[in-house]
């Protein structure tokens, strides 16, 4: 193979899983301007009769989310979920330990649960497990899940929520091996924690799925013992282990910057390896999934605030909202296409955060909403990856950078549809030469290339703002030609394609 060009060989035969949807998830946490000022803001022209900012709904639902986790993130780990239930006018005014602002609990579990319905996303929810634990979170499961008939189901009923919220996914905890987190726990002690904690809520409520945290990085120095020491207790009583993870930009090379799904791969495939070693152990027949219920990029904010640290104990500051730009949204899309070649054990996935925070869409106070550049590829994923995750057999020519080897230039991942469209999702890394790309489509049948959608930008430092809100957005690409099962076409340097093969008419 020569420079240039590259092959992607799919066969009808080659199924990795079902695609989840809830890969297509988010992250609304108490944090800086993702609740007061992102998806809440009664003063606002657009907001409807709960305070919601309808303009932020609106394009939310066009992302795509399919489920959100809230409300934390390192706020749940000292929050009384009770403080943000009852009327507005009489709910407690409190200090958040994690973010050093004063929480109003304008917004708690009602309400982000009639901003849900709204949106069309599923809950996951948290329970604190820092200041609080057993009691509080079975508290916390009757009075959002509860019957009418008992005092605390009554009570969310008193609360103007008649029918139970049938929440099924839970986060036990956050981040708790992290010393920053308010209650954090040795190894030892969040594992009796958590199977004590899963346990009794199953007792409760059977069909719940219950997430364990896992490190809170992969770069902590008890990742993989943490692991395997709390799969080792609580392996029956859960369903999936958390994985977080946050890219930066430190090298300030591209090469370098894009090459990093290559850690993000790594990691999935150790903590899988981690949890079937547990599962070896214990002769188990269930596989325990992952939920990566947080990843993003987060370095733009911290250049841009130098060091500055917003006054102790503000409301709803203004913190980690980073300005993303065109290279950006290439290595977001190279992260979805990574947890599509893995769907077979990552079943959740949450794009932290939805609004504000190191967020897909940006909002001014009483002005307008806009979509980041990071905003596109997740759009195009959760509104094309459908059906099933098909094995994408990449034959590329490779580069090597500061951390790693033999990087494809081309990184792609492959769906196929119940009614036979085959999807293409790729990013081509390099920074100078288009790519012919052949594909070949084993036993897909009769297609041809009915959509082939590009997002590209001749500056990678391009951004979406306020007054340019289209910047960099998609267009259409240039497309190709299919000839039987094989088709042709041409992939501009530095992009990201979704190339859409739909059944040819008879």
């Amino acid at each position: 193979m020569t420079s240039g060009t590259s092959t992607i060989t799919v066969q009808k035969n080659s199924a990795i899983a079902d695609i989840p949807p809830r890969i297509f998830g988010s992250f609304v946490e108490h944090l800086g301007r993702c609740v007061y000022g992102g998806i809440y803001e009664p003063s606002h022209p657009t907001a409807d009769e709960n305070g919601f900012r309808q303009d932020v709904i609106n394009l939310v639902k066009e992302l795509g989310v399919t489920c959100v986790r809230y409300p934390g993130g390192n706020f749940v780990s000292a929050y009384n979920w009770e403080d943000g239930t009852g009327p507005r006018g009489q709910r407690p005014i409190r200090r958040d330990l994690a973010w050093h602002s004063t929480e109003t609990n304008e917004v708690g579990i009602d309400d982000f649960y009639r901003w849900s319905k709204k949106t069309g996303t599923e809950i996951m929810l948290a329970v604190n497990m820092g200041t609080r634990g057993l009691k509080a979170a079975l508290e916390e499961l009757e009075y959002v899940n509860g019957a009418p008939g008992t005092e605390l189901a009554d009570r969310r009923v008193r609360n103007g929520i008649t029918e139970p919220m049938d929440i099924k996914m839970w986060c036990i905890g956050n981040e708790m091996d992290g010393p920053w987190q308010v209650g954090h726990m040795s190894p030892d002690e969040y594992a009796a924690a958590v199977d004590r904690v899963a346990h009794a809520m199953k007792l409760a409520e059977s069909g719940l799925e219950l997430v364990a945290c896992g490190s809170s990085s992969s770069e902590m120095p008890t990742f993989g013992s943490w692991e395997y020491e709390m799969l080792d207790e609580c392996y029956d009583n859960i369903d999936y282990i958390s994985l977080h993870r946050y890219y930066g930009h430190p090298t300030n090379s591209t090469e370098d910057f894009l090459a990093q799904t290559m850690d993000m791969d790594d990691f999935i495939r150790s903590v899988i390896a981690l949890c079937d070693a547990v599962k070896g152990k214990k002769h188990a027949r269930k596989f325990i999934h992952l939920s990566f219920d947080e990843w993003n990029l987060c370095y733009h904010s911290g250049e841009q605030d130098n060091g500055k640290k917003p006054e102790r104990w503000g409301r709803a500051p203004a913190l980690v909202e980073d300005v993303y730009n065109f290279e950006d949204a290439l290595l977001t899309g190279s992260i979805l296409i990574t947890f599509l070649r893995h769907a077979d054990r990552v079943k959740i996935a949450c794009l932290a955060q939805l609004v504000n925070v190191i967020a897909p869409i940006l909002t001014r106070d009483g002005g307008g909403c806009w979509a980041q550049t990071t905003y596109y590829p997740f759009q195009h994923m959760s509104r094309y990856a459908r059906g099933t995750s098909l094995l994408a057999a990449v034959d590329s020519p490779c580069y090597d950078c500061k951390d790693y080897e033999k990087v494809p230039y081309l990184d792609a991942a492959a769906t196929r549809d119940e009614d036979g469209t085959v999807t293409v999702f790729c990013v081509n890394r390099h920074q100078q030469e288009d790519f012919t790309l052949d594909v070949d489509l084993h036993g897909m049948g009769d297609l041809r290339v009915g959509e082939h959608i590009l997002l590209h930008h001749d500056n990678v430092k391009a951004a979406n703002t306020e007054d340019a809100p289209y910047t960099v957005y998609p267009t259409q690409g240039p497309g190709g030609m299919v000839d039987g099962e094989k088709a042709t076409l041409r992939i501009p340097a530095l992009s990201w394609n979704v190339i859409r093969f739909v059944p040819v008419e008879k």
